[in-house]
């Protein structure tokens, strides 16, 4: 019996992903460096520590830049792209869903607080998340577990009662790795990488209702 669901929040909820690659390869271009998404992915869903895009300019290619200003333009470009998003397609139905009965809703995020909290509140979902597990909650982040092994402690459900939603590749083992249900949705950017196993995938939760995902994982129905 399923008793709690756990989203990822960048790129599931919401596809900030692509934003942020689309904005790093157009400003990487200006200064003649091709970022390809191979690179980029490094850190996707995970922490900045394999693959800095705000530095790697300056580290790995020499280029002398004002950083500061790099970061500032970066972000105001990724804010203009951001107006054009929404929330993904099924996200919100599987939230009411999921509340109306009676299960636990936890996110689980490799990024800060902060970053969160702006987006839950524009979309006006904070309402339904019984905790929020973060990047500055933990002491590794994904594809580390322990995101998903202190949202499970959190919301006081097990790892076998609990369903994960992710989008990326890190997100999907740390999930796996917990022990989780893992269902992968894929998003424009990550759709084109290499996962690894133990997950379930599909294209959109639109054509999902909350009873369906849950048959889908003791039937193997996916």
């Amino acid at each position: 019996m399923m008793k709690a669901i756990i989203f990822d929040f960048d790129g599931t909820i919401i596809d900030t992903e692509t934003a942020w690659y689309t904005v790093f390869k157009d400003a990487y271009e200006q200064y003649g460096v091709e970022l390809s998404l191979d690179t980029y992915s490094q850190c996707l869903g995970t922490s900045l520590h394999s693959f800095n895009p705000y530095t790697y300019l300056s580290t790995h290619h020499n280029i002398s830049m004002d950083l500061d200003a790099f970061r500032k333009i970066i972000h105001q470009n990724h804010t203009e792209l951001m107006k054009k998003e929404s929330m993904r397609p099924g996200i919100l139905t599987l939230l009411q869903e999921a509340k109306a009965a009676g299960l636990k809703i936890g996110l689980a995020s490799s990024s800060h607080r902060a970053w969160i909290d702006q987006f839950v509140n524009l979309l006006e979902i904070g309402e339904y998340f019984d905790c929020y597990c973060t990047a500055d909650t933990v002491k590794h982040v994904k594809p580390d577990p322990e995101l998903y092994l202190q949202a499970l402690e959190q919301l006081g459900v097990q790892a076998n009662e609990a369903i994960a939603i992710e989008d990326s590749p890190n997100g999907a083992r740390a999930a796996v790795a917990a022990g989780l249900h893992t269902l992968v949705i894929k998003n424009t950017i990550t759709k084109q990488l290499p996962f690894g196993q133990g997950h379930h995938t599909i294209e959109s939760l639109a054509h999902y209702e909350l009873q369906q995902l849950a048959d889908c994982f003791t039937q193997k129905t996916i």
